[in-house]
């Protein structure tokens, strides 16, 4: 039964977390976003020769694990998604599109991160990682968006020039250089650096395939 908040008549859909994805229309494709996580993390491995097993997000980043899990759950193809990684992810999901030979529905799901009270800290670095996928989808003509969708977008076309900024400056990158690791989140604002997209096979994101499936 649809309502009001599942975003069912888009073709592009997005909202936080493990609630924002069971809010949703059930979707073809899930893109979990989580810019200074997993979502980075997975296109290093995948640079590396050394795909990131779905087991592995547990430890290292729950938020974005639980997500894939519900994900999973609902029977969507999953992928993981990043400013670094935007092109990659929107060019796989319209090869997903043009080997299905129909049109193919995407929720961006933003990780943030879960609080101890049950909700989730918004995370300016996941809206940002979003919206550039969505940027990068409408380049693939897979622009149907939801209004929330399109904000994101729009967030992302706005501040691109001072995206590197915002993830150094924002709460999760001054927690990473607190850390020491300042060149972590600096990598992570290179929108578009990388070239490959993780996609979940099998239990491990591997490499997408960008002629078909």
């Amino acid at each position: 039964m649809s309502s009001s908040f599942d975003q069912h008549r888009y073709q592009v859909r997005f909202d936080w977390g493990v609630a924002g994805l069971s809010r949703l229309a059930p979707a073809d494709l899930v893109i979990v976003v989580d810019v200074l996580g997993a979502g980075t993390a997975a296109s290093d491995a995948l640079e590396a020769g050394s795909p990131l097993a779905h087991a592995a997000l547990d430890q290292r980043f729950p938020d974005a694990a639980a997500v894939v899990r519900a994900a999973v759950d609902a029977g969507a193809g999953v992928l993981l998604g990043s400013l670094r990684t935007a092109r990659a992810v929107a060019e796989a999901v319209a090869a997903v599109q043009r080997a299905r030979g129909e049109r193919t529905s995407v929720s961006l799901i933003a990780v943030g991160e879960a609080t101890p009270a049950g909700g989730i800290r918004f995370a300016v670095e996941d809206e940002l990682g979003a919206g550039a996928i969505i940027d990068a989808l409408a380049a693939f003509g897979i622009d149907h968006t939801s209004p929330e969708a399109a904000a994101a977008c729009a967030a992302f076309q706005g501040l691109r020039p001072a995206v590197r900024h915002l993830l150094t400056a924002a709460g999760s990158g001054q927690q990473l250089i607190a850390d020491g690791a300042r060149d972590d989140a600096i990598a992570a604002a290179m929108v578009d650096a990388a070239s490959a997209a993780p996609r979940l096979i099998d239990g491990t994101f591997s490499a997408a395939a960008i002629s078909g499936e």
